[in-house]
């Protein structure tokens, strides 16, 4: 697992695989989908991050490179039921999912459900398979601190391979100051996600080195142009 990325010695090559391509907006037709596939296959960021509907046509355009297609259970809100987001991985994964951004149940966490959140989390983690990641959104801007913590540790000892902040589709998305709190939250092998915010280079570079080893983006362009001009 990548930790501590050093902003300071970074190649392009390197933050471009920091980056997880977002295609999520309901609006968004499918030449908008195959064009933002085939920017995220010209910057050969780490994943493409597509709609469920939307896995076939990802998986074909990403044919010959080595981004990954993702996706996203239990979206946007975490509140479907556990067997609903279990199936949505296994269908996701047979389509050709390699990773799964999952909300977790935000409700159940705030009610004290412990056992029902970590439960949910590592269903997914078991119908998503060896060798699919699984990442969990945990909605920051609902969470008190406390809260933050108790989701990051459900989600390592369900089997999680990451914590994400924000779906984008909340009221606010990544601070820093969530980003030091998560990643202190977590043990090594459990990685953090920035989302929601991240537009500019600036952001980037700020959310990796606050612990982010992965950020969703749909200014991926702009981000990594910026990047070439600096460097």
């Amino acid at each position: 697992m990548r930790q501590g990325l050093d902003v300071e010695t970074m190649t392009v090559e390197q933050l471009a695989k920091t980056i997880d391509h977002s295609l999520l907006r309901p609006e968004l037709t499918e030449q908008d989908v195959i064009e933002g596939c085939r920017l995220a296959k010209q910057y050969n960021v780490a994943s493409v991050c597509v709609r469920p509907c939307d896995i076939p046509l990802a998986v074909s355009e990403m044919k010959g490179c080595d981004v990954k297609v993702g996706t996203v259970v239990g979206f946007p809100h975490g509140n479907t039921t556990t067997a609903s987001k279990a199936f949505e991985a296994r269908q996701a994964v047979a389509d050709g999912a390699e990773e799964l951004d999952m909300v977790m149940n935000i409700g159940a966490l705030r009610s004290g459900r412990y056992d029902y959140v970590e439960n949910d989390i590592r269903a997914v983690v078991e119908a998503a398979g060896e060798g699919v990641i699984v990442k969990v959104i945990l909605e920051n801007c609902y969470l008190t601190d406390e809260e933050k913590i108790k989701a990051c540790q459900l989600a390592e000892a369900a089997g999680a391979h990451f914590v994400k902040t924000s779906t984008g589709f909340a009221a606010s998305g990544v601070t820093i100051e969530d980003l030091r709190l998560m990643r202190a939250s977590v043990g090594p092998q459990v990685q953090v996600k920035a989302a929601h915010g991240v537009r500019t280079l600036e952001a980037a570079l700020q959310v990796i080195e606050a612990g982010a080893t992965r950020f969703g983006a749909t200014q991926t362009a702009r981000i990594l142009e910026d990047f070439k001009k600096r460097a």
